[in-house]
């Protein structure tokens, strides 16, 4: 069965109305990189943006180019892990949450 939309749409949509599914990827991008899937963790980060605030304003609040910062959430990116955990930190800051992380056994 073919979608009637293209899924990528859908998200953005949704991402741009909803904030609880915006912290959700959000928490979910971190836990990716946490547990060293750093390529499913930049996806998402790069699709939060996409969606949010864009590479442009993330480029002011970060003080890098929108390009650089393209660059290192693409697919064959590699970032250093300061440029990431910046990227994080304005993006919380921006949505207005703290992400925590818990040790669960």
């Amino acid at each position: 069965m073919a979608l009637t939309r293209p899924f990528k749409i859908t998200v953005r949509e949704r991402l741009q109305r909803d904030p609880s599914f915006r912290e959700a990827l959000l928490a979910e991008a971190a836990d990716c990189l946490l547990t060293g899937d750093v390529e499913t963790g930049k996806s998402l980060r790069r699709d939060y943006v996409h969606a949010t605030i864009g590479f442009g304003e993330l480029g002011g609040l970060t003080e890098k180019s929108p390009k650089s910062l393209m660059r290192t959430l693409s697919q064959n990116g590699n970032p250093h892990a300061r440029n990431l955990f910046e990227i994080i930190g304005c993006l919380q800051k921006r949505e207005g949450v703290h992400l925590e992380v818990r040790a669960v056994r």
